[in-house]
């Protein structure tokens, strides 16, 4: 079988997953789990990504990236290899930390994001590892609750905004839908091609956006049109809520995207958004 190709395109939202090689640990303590968050802050910020929620086990973590300049590959290489060379330096090993390829899925966020980041706090839980998910402190659910001050490469307004415009009432609501993902069925039953974690209009759509990087591992959709400059969204509305919620409808820009035309905050976008539907 083929193996998926990278898909890469401007605002694309992923889950990214690494193990391993032969399934041996990754982290042997806190302190290479410290160490990698701070090149993966390093990385976050050379690369201009947003990471909406992350957890990092013993064989393998996890993490929620957007990335606005299409540039998933160049910023996992930097990650990957430098973390590596940093683990073995400190164990004095050498050779292979990982497991080949990272593995990367092209999430649509408007209906999976949330249940994305349920399932990746509730990690540890599964695994047995904590009872309870606030128990784990490598994750990014004690930031988003609030227990935690939000680590520099964390962004939580994005998913504490689709709950509530309330800071305190978000972080409580938030920690209610993850207790409810306890025991359920797992978002990857919705998964379509191996690449993508979305419907088929979203694989359309994010086929269109990375024209010309797909092989023949991943078969052909029927392609969209380019979508509009966001100027000529705007002014095709005259309210500028209209125009943020046909811009995001369209399918090609993220709520960074929109905020920074729009001149206002991406949280902003978020409310804007939830309150059309």
């Amino acid at each position: 079988m083929a193996r998926p190709l990278r898909i890469e395109y401007e605002g694309a939202f992923y889950h990214v997953t690494s193990r391993g090689n032969h399934q041996s640990n990754i982290f042997d303590d806190d302190e290479d789990r410290q160490s990698f968050l701070k090149i993966f802050t390093d990385v976050v910020s050379r690369m201009g990504w947003v990471c909406h929620g992350y957890c990092l086990m013993s064989n393998h973590y996890h993490l929620i990236i957007e990335t606005p300049h299409a540039n998933l590959s160049k910023g996992m290489r930097q990650l990957n290899g430098v973390y590596t060379q940093s683990y073995n330096r400190r164990h004095g090993k050498v050779g292979h930390l990982f497991q080949g390829r990272y593995k990367s899925i092209i999430v649509d966020a408007q209906t999976y994001l949330l249940e994305l980041s349920r399932y990746v706090v509730l990690n540890p839980v599964r695994a047995g590892m904590v009872k309870n998910v606030s128990e784990w402190p490598w994750s990014s659910y004690r930031s988003m609750i609030g227990d935690d001050t939000p680590p520099a490469f964390l962004n939580v307004e994005v998913i504490l905004s689709q709950f509530s415009e309330q800071k305190d009432k978000a972080k409580h609501l938030y920690a209610g839908f993850v207790a409810e993902g306890v025991g359920k069925e797992s978002i990857w039953s919705n998964l379509t091609q191996q690449v993508f974690l979305g419907h088929d209009d979203f694989v359309s759509t994010a086929q269109t956006k990375a024209r010309g990087s797909f092989d023949s591992s991943i078969p052909n959709v029927q392609q969209l049109a380019p979508a509009k400059p966001l100027q000529e969204i705007a002014g095709a509305h005259e309210s500028r809520n209209d125009a943020i919620v046909a811009a995001y409808q369209s399918g090609a820009y993220s709520y960074s995207q929109i905020a920074d035309y729009f001149n206002v905050h991406f949280t902003t976008v978020g409310r804007v958004v939830r309150g059309s539907r």
